[in-house]
């Protein structure tokens, strides 16, 4: 893949990432209601945030993009599995836009991370 493709991806994921903070930060009440809704209200609210902050910032730095995108995966497949088993596709009425924005990110963040295999410390360099 392109090394532009890949950094426009990067860029994106950590866009998406980052930009929900505010949500979590601030308490929106849809923040505060998946997460109490999963029994992670409020230490499970902004421990993910600061975790999303994390691997936002270490998909933006080059030799860390392994990372980010791994730390992306867990952290959204998590979200995924939140909503298969316990939230819903649909939450408050938002037609599915938070499950289908996850299922993107966590394809995307696998795609990266796949691009980056040869970067990941020890295993790397058996992808030679």
């Amino acid at each position: 893949m392109k090394k532009h493709v890949l950094l426009g991806l990067r860029v994106l994921i950590a866009i998406i990432l980052i930009q929900t903070l505010r949500f979590k930060f601030s308490a929106h009440p849809d923040s505060v209601y998946i997460f109490s809704k999963v029994g992670l209200e409020p230490v499970g609210r902004i421990g993910i945030g600061v975790l999303e902050l994390i691997a936002g910032i270490l998909l933006l730095i080059p030799k860390t993009v392994w990372a980010g995108a791994g730390l992306t995966m867990g952290i959204i497949g998590g979200a995924i599995m939140m909503h298969l088993t316990q939230l819903g596709i649909e939450i408050n009425g938002d037609s599915g836009v938070l499950f289908y924005t996850a299922v993107f990110v966590f394809v995307v963040s696998s795609l990266i991370l796949w691009n980056y295999k040869k970067d990941i410390p020890v295993i790397g360099n058996k992808f030679s």
